[in-house]
């Protein structure tokens, strides 16, 4: 409140301290109290100028904030994004900085009046504070969106395979990120879920091995049965020529005699290659005449079992 003698009072705990009242209470209480008196011929253009002008140069403050906040947004993301930053981040950061100068900004406006900014910026640090441990889910989302457009262990398009989910990645945010299944399915992920686990691109690079087991039967010679898979590998449509196929013993099992065919395909190609592959894999075996075994088990009775009928 304006006081009579340019002193405004504040009361704590039952005392009333005096407190000291800025040029603009002062020249406001002036100006104030001749116009309640009706004493209009006592102003004087240097009183009103001293209530207006820190007025105006809030207003123009106010103007310039908003031009530079508006100025600083735009060269930081033209900045970030010659530097090769995700669009994504390159707004945040504009955003960020955007919002830095509007507080600045606001805070010097209100010294500019005659506010005391001490207990504004009390205030606004316990709200942060309040805010973040509300938001400290969220905040850590947006961290680990940050870190994952940073590195950038994968990019929109790319196949990954997080949290038991593997599906194309259809959108990076700050948040979350957003995929697609094969069976078209959207699933939203939070970023600090994806951030916090172990991230397989499964596209990540141009090439994949194709691999395929197989079991044989164990009255087949092995050298044919190399052979027809051999040759069922070197045959298969989509197999990358510059690469040699290659027909791996792998274990002598219960049942069978297991083997790992493989070759190598552009990614984009892999499961119609594996496909082809496996089916390539079964003709060629059913051609040598080379059985693919099924799980069997031998059982040995130590003493005959005799089986009675009762007549009676």
């Amino acid at each position: 409140m304006f006081m009579q003698d340019g002193e405004a009072s504040e009361t704590t705990g039952g005392e009333v301290i005096e407190k000291p009242a800025s040029e603009l209470e002062q020249a406001a209480s002036g100006l104030w109290e001749k116009m309640s008196n009706g004493d209009f011929n006592q102003i004087t253009v240097p009183e009103v100028w001293a209530v207006v002008q820190p007025i105006v140069v809030a207003i123009v403050l106010i103007i310039v904030v908003l031009i530079l906040a508006s100025w600083a947004k735009r060269l930081t993301v033209k900045a970030t994004s010659k530097a090769r930053v995700e669009l994504t981040l390159a707004k945040f950061f504009g955003n960020l900085v955007k919002w830095t100068i509007l507080v600045i900004g606001a805070l010097t406006v209100l010294q500019t009046v005659g506010v005391e900014i001490t207990s504004f910026a009390a205030v606004i640090a316990a709200m942060g504070f309040a805010i973040g441990l509300a938001l400290s889910g969220t905040l850590g989302n947006v961290a680990a969106g940050v870190m994952l457009l940073i590195f950038r262990p994968y990019r929109v398009g790319d196949v990954i395979s997080v949290n038991g989910v593997t599906a194309k990645v259809d959108e990076i945010e700050l948040f979350t990120t957003t995929f697609d299944t094969p069976d078209k399915r959207r699933i939203i992920m939070p970023n600090g879920d994806i951030f916090g686990s172990t991230i397989e691109n499964v596209s990540h690079h141009p090439t994949r091995r194709v691999d395929v087991a197989v079991g044989t039967a164990y009255d087949a010679d092995i050298d044919q049965a190399r052979a027809a898979l051999t040759e069922a590998a070197r045959n298969v449509e989509g197999r990358l020529s510059q690469e040699e196929p290659v027909i791996y013993l792998s274990e002598l099992g219960d049942s069978s005699i297991n083997w790992s065919v493989r070759v190598w395909a552009n990614t984009a190609d892999y499961w119609a290659v594996k496909e082809r592959l496996t089916r390539d894999v079964k003709y060629a075996l059913d051609k040598a005449d080379i059985g693919i075994p099924f799980p069997q088990r031998d059982i040995h009775v130590p003493n005959a079992i005799r089986v009675s009928l009762d007549k009676g």
